[in-house]
C-alpha cells in the first residue's frame, strides 16, 4: 500500500539514471532536479561516474540506505535490483518505469509476479511497472511533461494510462485546472486505481486533503473496493469524476435471456458509479469540464441564467442545458424590466440576458448584481464573453472575477476568445479561476454533475426472506435452468408474488389441473427460452377441447419438456431481472415487460443489494413511467408493490449468488398487485 516513503521520501535513487534526457532515466532525474527535491538524490549508471551533476554508483549494492527507488532499466534486471534494495538498502517504495512485463508477454508476467512478491515481502509500496511515475508536492518522479505547479486545492488524479494522464493535464492546465497529486499506476501490479482511492479515503484530512478526485480507469479489478472508498470519500465532502475506457463490446454476445442481453459489463460500470456517487465522463475534455465544474460552488437548483454579448453561443448553451434536464427559465418581473432600462437599446433580459456586442464591464456588473440579488428563480449563472479583437477586455474579466468571489450563486465563465484575448484569459485564470472555452461542453458537464445522485444508502433486506429455504433449493440444484417447481420454491421463499400454476407433460393431468384452476387459462411451453418466438404461448384457452388441441401441438415444439398452465390475469406487463457480472456481483434490472422490453429497451439498473430509495429511482426514472402512473384513462399500477418485487429479487440474489441470470417477465401489475407470471432462473456454480 501507499506509504510515507513513496509520498515524502527523505532519499531517492534513480536506477538507470542517464545524462540523456530523451530517455526515461535521464528525464525523470532532470525533473527531480528541476523540481528541487529537498532530500538526498542518488543515481546508478553502469558507465558514468557522474550523471547530471550527481555522483553515480555502478552497483545498487554500493548505495547508502534509500527510501524510494525509481527504476528505469530493462525488465529482466528489475526483480534482482529490487531484491537488493529491499533487503539491503531499507528501500520500501518503488516506482518502476520500465516496460516489458505483463503488458508484453507471458515471460514478462512472470517477472511482474516475482517483482510484486519481493515488494510485498518487504512490506513495500510499488507503483507500476510500465508507468510514467508519480507527482507529489515532495517530488516530481515522472519522465514526462507537463509538470503542473501543484496546488493543495487542486485535483488528486490517478490514471491507469500514463499517456492519458499527460494529455488530460496538458489540456486542463491552460484552462486553469490545477492538480494536487498525480499517480500513474501502469500495470497496477500491486496497486491500481482502487488502492489509490482507498488511500485517499483512509488518509483523508478535512483541512488539508483535496476534495476533487479524478480517475481514468481501463480495468476495474476490485469493484467492491472502488465502490466502498469512493462512496466514503463523497460522504466526507469530496467529488469524484471518472472515465472508464474500454466500455464497448466488439460484436454481439449470445444471450440466453432478456437480462443477459441487457446487462453488459458497461451497464455494471454505470451501476457501480451511480451507487458510489461518481460522475461518469466519456473522454478527456469531458473529465476536464466536470472537474472544472467541481471547482465552483455546487448548483442548488436547476434554473440557469445565461448572460451573454453573443447570441449564437447562448442558443447552443440553452439547447445543451435543456437536453441535460436543466432549465433556462424566462425572466419577466419588475426587476428585470428595471434592469433592461440600464442596458443599451436592443438588449434583452428575458433569458438569455443579451447585452449585445457593445456591452461593457459596467453593464456586466449590473447584470450580475441583479441575477444574484433580485432574481430568486435563478440558481446559477453562465457568463459568455469573448471579443472580436477590437479592444481589450481586461476590465470585463476583472468585474467577472470580483463578482465570482462574492456571489452567493455560482457563476461559470465561458471565455471563448482563447487566441484573440489570450492575455486577458490568462490573467483571469491566474487569479485562481478555470475557464470553459466551449459552452456546450460546459452545459453537458453541468447537467451530468447536477443529476449524479449521492452515494446510495445501505440496503435493508426484507425481514421475511426465508434464507434457509433458498439455500436448500440452491444447494440441491445442478447447473443450468431450474425446473419450474424449483423456481416456484425460490419465489415463494423470497416472498415474490406469483400466479398460481401447474406443470405437466401428461394430457390427463393437464385436463384435471385446468379444471381445478378454472378456465380461461394461459399455456406456455417449458424448455425453449423465447417461448413466443416458437409458438409456445397461448392465451385465453377457454375450454377442454381447446386445451387438448393446444397441448398436443405445443408438446411437439423442439426442446419442450412440459406445459405450464396459469389462470388468465390482466394488467400492465412489467419486467424485473438480475444478472451476475464477473467481479461486480449482481445487476438488478426493471422496466416494461413482455415484448416491450425488446422494443423499447427502457430499463434501469442498479447493483445489488438495492435499497428502497434506489428501487423507487429505478421505477420513476423509466421513460415509460407515465404508463405506470396511469395515462389517458388507463389504470396505473401500485408502485409500492413493484418496489417490493425489486427489493425481494435483490435480496434473493444476495442470498443465492449462484443465480447467474433471472427473469421475471412478464410481471402483471394493476392497482392491487404485481404478480410474476413467468420466471426463469439460471444457476452457475463454478
Amino acid at each position: 500500500m501507499i506509504n510515507e516513503q513513496l509520498l515524502n521520501p527523505r532519499s531517492i535513487v534513480v536506477v538507470g539514471g542517464s545524462n540523456n534526457v530523451k530517455k526515461p532515466g535521464g528525464k525523470v532525474l532532470k525533473n527531480l532536479i528541476d523540481g528541487k527535491f529537498s532530500g538526498e538524490l542518488y543515481v546508478t549508471n553502469l558507465k558514468e561516474n557522474e550523471v547530471q551533476g550527481i555522483k553515480s554508483y555502478s552497483d545498487v549494492s554500493d548505495l547508502p540506505d534509500v527510501d524510494l527507488a525509481i527504476i528505469a532499466i530493462a525488465a529482466r534486471f528489475v526483480p534482482e535490483t529490487v531484491e537488493v534494495l529491499a533487503s539491503k538498502k531499507n528501500t520500501h517504495a518503488f516506482i518502476v518505469l520500465s516496460a516489458g512485463f505483463s503488458e508484453e508477454s507471458e515471460e514478462g508476467a512472470k517477472l511482474e509476479e516475482k517483482l510484486v512478491a519481493i515488494v510485498n515481502d518487504a512490506n513495500g509500496a510499488l507503483i507500476g511497472p510500465n508507468c510514467v511515475g508519480v507527482l507529489t508536492p515532495s517530488h516530481h518522479s515522472v519522465f514526462t511533461y507537463p509538470i503542473p505547479k501543484l496546488d493543495p486545492k487542486g485535483c488528486d488524479f490517478v490514471s491507469g494510462s500514463g499517456a492519458t494522464a499527460c494529455f488530460i493535464m496538458e489540456a486542463g492546465i491552460p484552462k486553469g485546472l490545477t492538480f494536487a497529486n498525480v499517480f500513474s499506476v501502469g500495470n497496477s501490479a500491486q496497486m491500481g486505481v482502487e488502492e489509490v482511492v482507498q488511500y485517499w479515503d483512509e488518509s483523508f484530512d478535512p483541512d488539508k486533503s483535496s476534495r476533487i478526485k479524478l480517475l481514468y480507469i481501463e480495468d476495474i479489478s476490485k469493484p467492491d473496493l472502488l465502490l466502498r472508498h469512493s462512496a466514503s470519500l463523497i460522504r466526507k465532502g469530496c467529488k469524484i469524476a471518472a472515465v472508464k475506457a474500454g466500455s464497448s463490446e466488439a460484436g454481439s454476445r449470445a444471450a440466453s435471456s432478456h437480462t443477459g442481453a441487457l446487462a453488459s459489463s458497461d451497464v455494471a460500470v454505470e451501476a457501480l458509479f451511480r451507487k458510489a456517487g461518481i460522475v461518469r465522463c466519456y473522454g478527456r475534455e469531458d473529465l476536464i469540464a466536470v472537474a472544472s465544474v467541481f471547482m465552483h460552488p455546487p448548483l442548488t437548483g436547476k434554473r440557469i441564467a445565461i448572460v451573454t454579448h453573443a447570441g449564437g453561443p447562448a442558443v447552443m448553451l440553452t439547447d445543451a442545458l435543456s437536453e441535460g434536464g436543466l432549465q433556462v427559465p424566462q425572466i419577466d418581473n419588475p426587476k428585470s424590466r428595471e434592469l433592461l432600462e440600464q442596458l443599451f437599446p436592443g438588449s434583452s433580459v428575458s433569458n438569455p440576458i443579451d447585452f449585445l456586442a457593445t456591452g461593457n464591464a459596467e453593464q456586466l456588473g449590473i447584470i450580475l448584481e441583479y441575477t444574484e440579488k433580485h432574481f430568486d428563480d435563478i440558481d446559477g449563472v453562465v457568463v459568455i464573453f469573448g471579443t472580436p479583437g477590437l479592444f481589450s477586455v481586461f476590465d470585463v474579466y476583472d468585474v467577472l472575477h470580483e463578482k465570482m468571489k462574492t456571489s452567493k450563486k455560482p457563476i461559470f465563465p465561458v471565455l471563448p476568445s482563447t487566441l484573440t484575448a489570450a492575455e486577458e484569459v490568462e490573467a483571469f485564470i491566474s487569479k485562481g479561476h478555470v475557464n470553459f472555452p466551449d459552452e456546450v461542453v460546459l452545459g453537458k458537464a453541468l447537467a451530468r454533475v447536477y443529476h449524479t445522485p449521492p452515494p446510495a444508502e445501505p440496503a435493508m433486506k426484507p425481514d421475511d426472506i426465508d434464507h434457509e429455504r433458498i439455500r436448500k433449493v440452491i444447494d440441491n440444484a445442478g447447473e443450468g435452468y431450474l425446473a419450474p417447481e424449483a423456481v416456484q420454491e425460490l419465489l415463494d421463499a423470497a416472498g415474490i408474488p406469483r400466479a398460481a400454476e401447474a406443470v405437466t407433460d401428461r394430457l390427463e393431468d393437464a385436463r384435471k389441473q385446468a379444471g381445478d384452476m378454472g378456465f380461461p387459462i394461459a399455456m406456455k411451453v417449458v424448455g425453449p427460452v423465447h417461448k413466443s418466438d416458437v409458438g409456445g404461448v397461448v392465451l385465453n384457452v377457454k375450454n377442454e377441447d381447446q386445451l387438448t388441441s393446444e397441448f398436443n401441438r405445443m408438446m411437439q415444439i423442439p426442446e419442450t419438456t412440459a406445459i405450464l398452465m396459469q389462470p388468465m390475469l390482466s394488467g400492465v406487463e412489467l419486467f424485473a431481472g438480475a444478472k451476475r457480472e464477473e467481479k461486480f456481483g449482481h445487476m438488478v434490472l426493471c422496466g416494461m415487460g413482455g415484448i416491450f422490453i425488446e422494443v423499447l429497451k427502457d430499463i434501469n439498473v442498479r447493483m445489488a443489494p438495492v435499497s428502497e430509495e434506489e428501487a423507487v429511482e429505478m421505477i420513476t426514472g423509466l421513460k415509460s413511467q407515465a404508463i405506470l402512473q396511469g395515462i389517458r384513462g388507463q389504470e396505473g399500477i401500485k408502485i409500492t408493490q413493484f418496489v417490493n418485487v425489486i427489493l425481494r429479487l435483490s435480496a434473493l440474489v444476495v442470498v443465492a449468488p449462484e443465480i447467474y441470470e433471472m427473469d421475471l417477465n412478464p410481471l402483471l401489475a394493476n392497482m392491487n398487485q404485481v404478480v410474476a407470471v413467468d420466471a426463469r432462473i439460471n444457476i452457475v456454480k463454478s
